[in-house]
């Protein structure tokens, strides 16, 4: 499934937007101390550049309502050229994708009914079976409005890894949807897909 368009990198200090809700990804502000040396004040260029790494350092944040755990429901749509159902994992896959205030994020999904290996190394048939009925990546993301963006750097698909993924993302109490357009990674058709969770507490 090859990324739909990419988003931009995370709003930085003093750059808050406005959206369903208001999403803030920012850098930590550095600490305003006096920098001292004996009994003298240390050059404003060394403070500077003392704050300067540190602002480099800083850990980027996210806030909002998706921040969490969410539980996978359902994941199905149609495929666009001929309307036919499409469910990738069956009707009652499971799964958990997480937000995290670090702007960090994890996502696996598995498909109903899935068979464990006869043994503990699995064989060749097994390993495409056991291939072919999950996914998995992480990375970072980033959140415009109603679009949220997955930039992936870890993936059990590593062609997805450096890519941009974007969707639709709605929030309705404790109810996540994402929801798009896009080429499957499974029949490589283009379809509309809706996929489902639930917060976990």
């Amino acid at each position: 499934m090859p990324p739909a368009d990419g988003g931009d990198d995370f709003t930085r200090v003093g750059g808050p937007y406005e959206g369903p809700w208001r999403q803030v990804c920012l850098l930590d502000e550095a600490v305003d101390c006096g920098l001292k040396f004996g009994d003298g004040v240390v050059g404003a260029g060394l403070a500077s550049a003392l704050v300067f790494a540190t602002s480099a350092v800083a850990q980027q944040r996210c806030s909002g309502p998706q921040l969490g755990t969410w539980k996978l429901q359902s994941d199905e749509g149609h495929e666009l050229a001929t309307g036919e159902k499409y469910e990738p994992l069956g009707v009652h896959p499971t799964g958990y994708i997480s937000y995290g205030s670090d702007c960090r994020m994890q996502v696996i999904e598995v498909r109903d009914g899935r068979k464990a290996p006869a043994n503990l190394v699995p064989t060749d048939a097994e390993r495409v079976a056991l291939y072919d009925s999950f996914l998995a990546y992480a990375g970072t993301y980033s959140i415009k409005g109603d679009i949220v963006s997955h930039h992936i750097d870890a993936s059990w698909n590593q062609t997805w890894v450096g890519t941009t993924m974007s969707r639709h993302l709605t929030i309705d109490g404790k109810t996540l949807l994402i929801s798009g357009n896009f080429i499957s990674g499974y029949s490589g058709k283009s379809v509309n897909a809706r996929l489902t969770w639930t917060k976990v507490e």
